[in-house]
């Protein structure tokens, strides 16, 4: 059985079944036009640590997903380039493959609606390490003051000793690699840092993960909750959801009180 032209690349992106097949049918033929200025896009932020993703209103997600599959390899080799090891590069964009399975199971088709987030990886300066992953982003517009963005991908649970690991693989990691980039501090925005989350289940490795930050301020984010617990866009039918798990019940039953879920921001000391 003859092995697939893109079988690397879709191994360093985890992008397995109907996606692989599907990816691999947008690589068929030269990418056109807007495909190749969105790698041109992607290009120019490549080692600038860009804060923000990029957006483009109204774009095509196929062409983004393709101008993400080509670009990928870039990325790889910028990050080989400074040393860094293949299996945490290929983990950092990893997140790719996650995404279209996450997509497939929200919207029951091929796709990748969250192919702005991804483009903050394509510019080199966002890991996987362990469980958790993590932004080196500078917080002014100078460049004299860094902090490491802390993100929580789907793929596991956040017992303390896997964010222990996370945290202190972080902290040898980015001092080797990025040595003019000292970050003494880590960000957190999440639902998980609602403290509703932390009153109701206090014993949770999710509130465990919250009280190592300390609270700056909330915001409301009324679909977040929904989203990351049943992958499930905006509020309608849920009745239909599932309450199986004590997460999901407090999730819904703050919505079917009246409440708003909120978006937690807060920051540790590295």
């Amino acid at each position: 059985m003859a092995t697939s032209p893109h079988a690397e690349l879709f191994e360093l992106l985890d992008i397995t079944g109907e996606d692989a097949a599907e990816c691999a049918h947008l690589l068929e033929t030269p990418p056109d036009e807007p495909v190749l200025q969105a790698m041109e896009a992607m290009q120019e932020r490549l080692g600038t640590f860009p804060v923000d993703s990029i957006r483009a209103d109204g774009a095509a997600e196929t062409v983004w997903i393709e101008a993400l599959l080509r670009f990928a390899p870039s990325v790889h080799a910028y990050h080989l380039d400074l040393g860094i090891s293949p299996a945490v590069s290929a983990a950092s964009l990893a997140d790719l493959g996650l995404q279209l399975r996450i997509n497939r199971r929200v919207h029951g088709h091929f796709g990748l609606d969250t192919w702005s987030w991804l483009t903050l990886h394509m510019a080199g300066n966002l890991f996987r390490l362990g469980r958790l992953q993590f932004h080196l982003v500078p917080t002014d517009g100078q460049g004299s003051d860094w902090v490491l963005g802390v993100h929580i991908p789907e793929d596991g649970g956040l017992s303390p000793t896997l964010v222990d690991a996370s945290f202190a693989e972080a902290s040898s990691f980015f001092p080797r690699y990025f040595p003019d980039k000292p970050a003494r501090k880590a960000t957190c925005d999440s639902w998980m840092l609602d403290p509703y989350l932390i009153e109701r289940l206090p014993d949770s490795n999710i509130a465990s993960f919250a009280r190592r930050f300390t609270l700056d301020r909330c915001t409301d984010a009324p679909t977040d909750a929904v989203y990351f617990t049943f992958r499930q866009r905006g509020l309608d039918n849920l009745d239909r959801l599932p309450r199986e798990t004590s997460l999901q019940r407090v999730v819904l039953e703050r919505i079917d009180d009246g409440g708003t879920w909120q978006l937690g921001h807060g920051h540790l000391a590295l």
